[in-house]
């Protein structure tokens, strides 16, 4: 090599990887301060509705699987499980049907009873929040 080629210095410079690797390192980096309060007041507002939409996914599937099971007792061989008492088993299937459908009705009023509780709990930090975006 020449004295020429190796004073030289070749770099290459992209700035689609630079991005890439200062995403990447974000995610693993401490946060450096506090989350800014718009921030803080979209994550306060989700978390009250995401706490009323699993209670009621919850109580729903579960209603769900008991309607399931009701009709599995009514309308299949397992109505033999009963023996001699059919009938009887028919009107348990139907009996546990019917709960079912209770239950998976009743997934939307504790939705918005769950949201209530929830908005009534966190009003005071979000009513703190808006005021001091607001000013």
């Amino acid at each position: 090599m020449t004295d020429k080629e190796q004073e030289t210095f070749n770099y290459t410079y992209s700035a689609k990887e630079q991005e890439e690797i200062k995403n990447i390192r974000n995610k693993y980096a401490k946060p450096k301060g506090q989350e800014d309060k718009m921030a803080q007041l979209r994550r306060l507002d989700q978390s009250v509705t995401q706490k009323a939409s699993i209670a009621a996914l919850v109580f729903g599937i579960i209603g769900t699987l008991i309607l399931g099971l009701g009709m599995s007792l009514t309308m299949t061989d397992l109505l033999e499980l009963f023996g001699k008492y059919q009938s009887l088993g028919m009107l348990v299937g139907i009996t546990i049907g019917v709960a079912g459908i209770i239950l998976v009705c009743l997934a939307y009023p504790l939705y918005n009873l769950v949201l209530k509780k929830e908005r009534e709990k966190i009003a005071p930090d979000i009513i703190r929040l808006t005021d001091e975006l607001m000013k």
